[in-house]
């Protein structure tokens, strides 16, 4: 179970690095919004889900 809560907080790290640097580059490329919109709600919604399961396994851990 510890490995488990350790995948998915490391996972967190990693998509909110990715979505730090991604959205901002998204945002000032031209015509970067219309077409990258999909894949930034895609990681905002996999961040959300994994914020709630980092949560859940942590109230199981400790």
């Amino acid at each position: 179970m510890i490995i488990a809560f350790q995948l998915a907080v490391f996972t967190l790290i990693v998509i909110s690095f990715l979505l730090v640097i991604g959205v901002p580059v998204v945002l000032a490329s031209p015509d970067g919004w219309s077409n990258s919109k999909n894949t930034v709600f895609s990681g905002a919604s996999l961040w959300i889900g994994l914020v709630f399961l980092v949560g859940i396994l942590n109230s199981l851990i400790s």
